[in-house]
């Protein structure tokens, strides 16, 4: 199990952007490091999806609907994840959530809220 914790969320016009933070403030760079991440997103009424990964390595991939405008990255020394988001869509709002590759199922933080909205 391994302790994360979302941040970063708010409030925000089509076409702007908000940077999402996971950090695992219990970790330790050896055991963080090794670690794949994803992270998540569930609007109200919809099942949790998937929505961008980095690997241990540095390799990313992401959701077909967000590549392009969004970006993860990772340092292992902060033990943090990072989601930048750029022109953000009313489609966007949602719980964001991190998690490890494979999940950890007592790794769900509470995630933060974007919204999306004018």
């Amino acid at each position: 199990q391994i302790l994360l914790v979302e941040s970063g969320g708010g409030l925000v016009r089509p076409g702007g952007s908000l940077r999402l933070s996971c950090a695992a403030p219990r970790s330790i760079f050896s055991t963080f490091s090794p670690l794949d991440m994803d992270w998540y997103r569930q609007a109200p009424g919809k099942q949790r999806e998937w929505v961008a990964r980095i690997t241990s390595d540095g390799t990313t991939t992401y959701k077909v609907s967000v590549k392009g405008r969004f970006t993860i990255s990772r340092n292992n020394s902060r033990k943090t994840v990072w989601l930048q988001m750029n022109a953000l869509q009313p489609e966007d709002t949602a719980v964001y959530y991190c998690n490890t590759n494979p999940i950890s199922a007592d790794s769900w933080g509470q995630g933060t809220q974007v919204t999306v909205s004018s």
